[in-house]
């Protein structure tokens, strides 16, 4: 599934990435992970959908020297002491506005939310493909939309492991 188009854009939804691949028990190495997309698809932009917390300004920068463009969204915590910051709108809105300038899109997420942004993708022949950080977890609305275009990440831990 090699593109040779050079203007392809990852759209990243980074708390289902990050929950997705520690179920498999290992943490993801970022950095070795935009330089996978970058070799692997071509992705020019990499847009990383992230919530926003104030202590974590270190990490943010690192992400962005990485090559990530971070778009924050603001957190709040749900009752249970966890910080919540759902990213799915601002994730679609802002590959719908980047729309005319990418040639591909890359989904990155399990989650069934984004089952009609990738199925319009697909139609419009827009979709590179859609990685799942984990095949048992990924949304079955997903699976179907994406078709053959869906790849698992299960397989790419020796790659993109955080040694």
């Amino acid at each position: 599934m090699e593109q040779k188009s050079r203007n392809n854009y990852a759209f990243i939804d980074s708390q289902n990435l990050n929950k997705g691949i520690e179920s498999l028990g290992w943490r993801l190495d970022f950095c070795r992970f935009r330089k996978y997309l970058k070799e692997k698809y071509h992705v020019k932009t990499a847009y990383l959908f992230i919530g926003f917390v104030p202590d974590n300004q270190r990490l943010y920068s690192e992400l962005q020297k990485m090559g990530y463009v971070l778009v924050f969204k603001p957190t709040i915590p749900d009752g249970k002491g966890n910080i919540k910051g759902n990213v799915d709108a601002d994730l679609v809105l802002q590959a719908m506005i980047d729309y005319e300038e990418y040639e591909k899109a890359i989904i990155v997420s399990s989650d069934g939310d984004f089952h009609s942004l990738v199925e319009h993708l697909y139609k419009k022949e827009k979709l590179l493909c859609v990685l799942s950080p984990y095949v048992k977890t990924c949304s079955s609305l997903l699976k179907k939309a994406a078709r053959e275009k869906i790849i698992f990440m299960d397989n790419l831990e020796k790659k993109l492991r955080l040694k």
